[in-house]
């Protein structure tokens, strides 16, 4: 077998997870003031990825997931709901609709920098 001279690691090398795509989420309310996302990807939780005020009543977030098909929603000062930019939803058992999120193998674009600087909530 010839010996490669590279530092590439490959995907299917042992010992390594898979790899973790970029995802930027992006969202638009002009009146909120704490945005975070939850979803199948962090166990529900939405203390765990705030989204970070931009202006103009933008908020971005980038966030590393494994390739696959996640359910997740936006939470809006307190209130659960779909993500108005997601493709696809599903009904929820709560009576609302979660979004369908597909992390593809190649990188979504990345998160533009925010023009202000990173704070959790606005003011």
């Amino acid at each position: 077998m010839k010996q490669t001279n590279h530092k590439h690691r490959h995907h299917n090398a042992q010992g390594i997870g898979p790899q973790l795509m970029p995802i930027c989420f992006a969202f638009t309310h002009p009146t909120a003031t704490a945005v975070s996302i939850a979803g199948t990807f962090n166990n529900w939780n939405p203390d765990t990825i705030p989204m970070q005020y931009s202006g103009n009543g933008g908020w971005l977030e980038e966030a590393a997931l494994a390739p696959g098909t996640y359910e997740y929603c936006l939470v809006v000062d307190g209130n659960w709901m779909p993500d108005p930019l997601a493709k696809n939803e599903v009904p929820n058992p709560f009576g609302g609709k979660n979004s369908i999120l597909e992390v593809a193998a190649l990188p979504e674009a990345t998160c533009p920098t925010p023009k202000k600087s990173v704070t959790q909530k606005r003011k």
